[in-house]
């Protein structure tokens, strides 16, 4: 084990109530591939909303939740409002959790076999729900 896991410091309640709010807001399928579809880019709702296959009502819902939890950033260019992953921890917290399910579903997931795993956008299935 690593010397700088072995040892952590205990969390204080503020940074363990954040934690959970983040996993929270990764805990709904279109929050989840919103911020696959925008990790490395940015673009604005209309896209999302076609990528993702959700009207743009609703992406705007869910991308209001994910800045007010700070998991997405805006930038305003004209009338248009560009989002972005807030950091690198986020986009390396979904990767990683896509990359997870991957694993729970095949002996030999993509992200193995591919030198450079390209994202495919994460399509909606009928019956998801929207929250």
């Amino acid at each position: 084990m690593d010397a700088d896991t072995q040892h952590r410091p205990a969390l204080d309640e503020d940074q363990v109530l954040l934690a959970v709010e983040v996993f929270r807001m990764l805990a709904d399928p279109t929050r989840v591939r919103l911020l696959w579809v925008l990790i490395g880019q940015e673009l604005p709702v209309n896209e999302l909303a076609a990528q993702v296959g959700k009207p743009a009502a609703a992406v705007s819902q869910h991308l209001a939740k994910l800045r007010m939890a700070r998991l997405v950033q805006t930038r305003r260019v004209g009338t248009s409002v560009y989002y972005r992953v807030a950091n690198d921890h986020i986009e390396q917290l979904v990767t990683d959790a896509v990359h997870n399910a991957e694993h729970a579903s095949s002996d030999a997931p993509s992200h193995h076999r591919d030198p450079a795993p390209a994202r495919a956008p994460l399509t909606a299935r009928s019956g998801e729900e929207t929250s």
